[in-house]
């Protein structure tokens, strides 16, 4: 049978100002979903609320539209997926092999406080299946806590996008807290490429992350070399 992917973006559609917009950041989707569309895998796109999908207008702008987020923008049928998405309530995380957490600054607000969210990392992470993030996508794992009461993240080591990303990003004034610190305080052992912006994949066992926008790539790579030497 052919493995399947579960892939998680934000509803959120702004900052802690309502007039600034944020939302998912569509080429940390694209990239993933690019890859393992090649590859012939099922991937369903679901959200914390179900339903229509915001996307941050910077991920749209030159900067952020590459080939592949272009490609996928201009498809009907694409763009189709994000108009009705799956809620995470219903879904079963038996039904996986991976679950892959995508950024775009509204996942701070709403992956945290997602309890479905917390069952599907701690079911899939202690069944040895992937659970992997990319930039904020990371927030998704702040909160869950394995079978013992530990945090998913303590002892492990991990990437996302770094505070100093956030400051030369010019957006650090509307984050409601500082992920890079909150994951240390969880006793994640976090890494950062020396350079901003640069790609950087993290792998410890089946957690797998990108560091930024960049690592998208790279971090599918990795998943689907973890899924490949998988039985």
């Amino acid at each position: 049978m052919k493995k399947r992917i579960l892939i998680v973006v934000t509803n959120r559609d702004h900052y802690i100002s309502e007039d600034k917009k944020t939302g998912l950041w569509l080429s940390e989707l694209t990239h993933f979903y690019d890859i393992f569309e090649k590859e012939g895998y099922q991937q369903d796109i679901v959200s914390p609320l179900g339903g229509d999908i915001p996307l941050d207008p910077r991920s749209l702008s030159s900067m952020g539209m590459d080939k592949s987020a272009k490609k996928k923008y201009e498809d009907p049928e694409f763009m189709k997926l994000l108009k009705n998405t799956k809620a995470t309530k219903d879904v079963d995380w038996q039904d996986y092999d991976a679950v892959y957490y995508t950024g775009g600054h509204g996942v701070m607000w709403d992956f945290p406080e997602d309890k479905h969210i917390q069952e599907i990392n701690k079911n899939m992470y202690e069944n040895g299946k992937v659970v992997a993030a990319v930039c904020h996508g990371y927030c998704g794992l702040l909160e869950t806590k394995l079978s013992d009461g530990k945090y998913l993240v303590d002892g492990k080591k991990l990437t996302g996008f770094s505070w100093n990303e956030e400051v030369l990003a010019m957006v650090s004034k509307q984050m409601p807290y500082n992920v890079e610190e909150e994951m240390k305080k969880r006793g994640a052992n976090y890494q950062k490429h020396f350079l901003p912006f640069i790609p950087k994949v993290v792998v410890d066992k089946n957690l797998i992350t990108g560091q930024n926008p960049n690592s998208a790539k790279k971090t599918a790579q990795a998943v689907l070399g973890f899924l490949n030497a998988t039985p």
